[in-house]
């Protein structure tokens, strides 16, 4: 099976950047076709795992292939296109464009915009067309080329659930912690999070942070060993995960 996480040297050595694009733009370029993707997938109703598997090809594809030779917009649509069929919620592909082009059409449209802004949505949205069908299907196939037929993808949203579930305490405050950190995991897919950490460890760092943050700490949870000294209740799922780690998950 292919391994599909990066170093930091090797997520600083892409193509992109070797094409020419700085960290930033590339940066940049990450989330807006991450945005785009989710914001298209929320237009035709696809559930939230769909919209995630599309945007880890997405980051995938981008680590083998320069931005600069694969448009991020419709590479975008490719991706949730692919994800569509891999998780069993398909749309077809001109409803995709149709999606796609509405995007830009809303974002060209607002006023609170430059003009610049809006010009580059209507430039993209015209972009999207019946060749635009065309260019998805054979992109389709580098894609897939590119992920090696992997289409296997977990998120950390299950395990958020699951390990959810063994924690004691305040109900109201463990529902506001799995509310708080799937907003977190959702955030994460504009970034490369899901290309340098396994989706476990992102959702045991997702809610160690969450954790923090609303100041509530887990004592009890199933299965705690009683008298055992720095315990921690991802100890049963993750062997030697410390909050080094973690916390470097979360730089």
């Amino acid at each position: 099976m292919p391994f599909w996480y990066f170093s930091k040297a090797q997520l600083a050595n892409t193509p992109s950047h070797r094409d020419g694009i700085e960290p930033e733009r590339e940066a940049r370029y990450r989330r807006e076709g991450a945005r785009f993707l989710v914001e298209c997938g929320n237009t035709m109703g696809l559930r939230n795992d769909t919209m995630a598997t599309g945007v880890v090809f997405f980051h995938r594809f981008y680590m083998f292939h320069s931005f600069n030779e694969f448009p991020r917009y419709i590479m975008g649509a490719c991706c949730l296109f692919l994800a569509g069929k891999v998780e069993e919620t398909p749309k077809k592909c001109k409803d995709i464009v149709r999606a796609a082009k509405l995007y830009h059409e809303n974002l060209a449209s607002q006023e609170s915009k430059t003009l610049q802004e809006r010009q580059y949505h209507k430039k993209h949205a015209e972009s999207f067309n019946e060749e635009t069908i065309r260019d998805i299907m054979t992109y389709e196939k580098i894609l897939l080329q590119t992920i090696k037929f992997d289409l296997q993808v977990d998120h950390p949203y299950g395990f958020l659930v699951k390990y959810a579930k063994t924690l004691k305490g305040d109900k109201v405050k463990i529902n506001s912690l799995v509310q708080m950190t799937w907003g977190f995991i959702n955030d994460s897919y504009s970034t490369t999070l899901c290309l340098q950490w396994e989706p476990e460890i992102v959702a045991i760092a997702l809610m160690y942070l969450t954790s923090k943050l609303s100041k509530f700490e887990i004592t009890d949870w199933v299965n705690r060993e009683e008298g055992a000294r720095e315990q921690k209740w991802w100890d049963q799922f993750v062997e030697g995960l410390d909050t080094a780690i973690l916390e470097g998950v979360l730089i």
